[in-house]
């Protein structure tokens, strides 16, 4: 059982930058897949960034490659996701997710965290 707490969202203007958090409980942290998701009101859960239980490899939604990136420590149980060159495309709910496997659909994610919205204005 793994219990994920997101912070750090907020307010930006477009072209800031924001840092979200994911605190994990449990001590098996160091062994799930980790992965943000977002979702914009009135549109599907949709996929972000993932990494493996190392860091060793990372994955980006088209969309956001090039302007955020995934993070972990499992010294800390945290993953992070550092977002830069925000747009107001980007303003969203967003989730973290543990699971077994690096996987874009939200279905194979086993846990969630309960969100933090990202508002970037124009």
């Amino acid at each position: 059982q793994v219990q994920l707490v997101e912070s750090g969202g907020g307010l930006v203007q477009a072209g800031g930058s924001l840092r979200l958090s994911c605190a994990a409980s449990g001590r098996t942290f160091s062994t799930y897949v980790m992965g943000w998701f977002r979702q914009a009101s009135g549109k599907e859960r949709e996929f972000v960034s993932t990494i493996n239980w190392n860091g060793g490899n990372t994955y980006y939604a088209d969309s956001v490659k090039g302007r955020f990136t995934i993070s972990r420590d499992n010294a800390k149980n945290t993953v992070y996701l550092q977002m830069n060159s925000l747009k107001p495309e980007d303003t969203a709910v967003y989730y973290c997710a543990a699971g077994v496997r690096i996987r874009v659909l939200p279905s194979e994610y086993d846990y969630w965290g309960q969100g933090t919205q990202v508002t970037v204005s124009s």
